[in-house]
């Protein structure tokens, strides 16, 4: 991760909630990609587990013998994560990468790709950590943001995103690292966060072309995110 914001505390003034009202559909997401997959992991780290919530969500879902370990260089987010934690459930202030001994069956890697500066070394470093390795990364371009003013800056100015990716740049970045992909799936993240009359009805067309044709709703129109599991 960039070391600015998230260590001087900026970007929990941009995202005071730190994303933790995602929490609840993205282990919803990691739990359909297990079961797809027949995994059943029972040590499971994760890059960047900001307040813990998605560990702590499944904790509440998984085997009981299941144990978690979150690590995250933001003071920040540790100091949200102490409520979540328990006797299975930990969260670290560190960089996994420089974590002698850190292994787990499988490690979440939850929109942190987009906050490095180098990506493809982040994953070359990331990749010894576990067999298993599940990705969540934001697919910020699409025609629409490419038409839109500043839309393509519009994950950097309120995230602090380094980069936008679409489906084939991220799919083609873990190839390019020797990753083998076991399997991907499209989150519609713009209809999960939609709340409000107003903007339930705006996405109407979200919801109606990603019904016809997944690929070009992703392309055409965004607000879409991306589950990859790899090897």
């Amino acid at each position: 991760m960039t070391t600015n914001s998230f260590l001087t505390g900026e970007y929990l003034q941009k995202v005071p909630l730190w994303h933790t009202e995602d929490s609840p559909w993205k282990a919803k997401g990691i739990l359909r990609m297990l079961r797809q997959n027949r995994l059943t992991p029972e040590i499971i780290g994760e890059i960047g587990c900001g307040t813990g919530e998605v560990l702590r969500q499944l904790q509440l879902q998984m085997d009981q013998e299941c144990r978690f370990f979150g690590y995250d260089i933001a003071p920040q987010a540790i100091e949200l994560s102490r409520s979540r934690e328990n006797e299975r459930l930990h969260c670290q202030l560190a960089d996994i990468r420089k974590e002698s001994g850190a292994h787990f069956d499988l490690l979440l890697v939850l929109d942190v790709l987009e906050h490095q500066e180098n990506y493809f070394s982040f994953l070359r470093d990331v990749k010894p950590l576990a067999p298993y390795k599940l990705f969540h990364t934001v697919l910020e371009l699409s025609a629409r943001a490419v038409l839109r003013r500043n839309g393509l800056l519009e994950g950097r100015i309120t995230c602090d995103d380094l980069h936008c990716f679409a489906k084939d740049t991220v799919l083609q970045a873990m190839a390019y690292e020797g990753y083998e992909i076991l399997d991907w799936f499209y989150v519609p993240r713009a209809i999960y966060r939609a709340s409000g009359i107003v903007s339930k009805i705006r996405q109407v067309p979200r919801i109606f072309c990603f019904a016809l044709n997944q690929d070009f709703a992703v392309r055409l129109l965004g607000g879409f995110s991306l589950f990859v599991l790899t090897k």
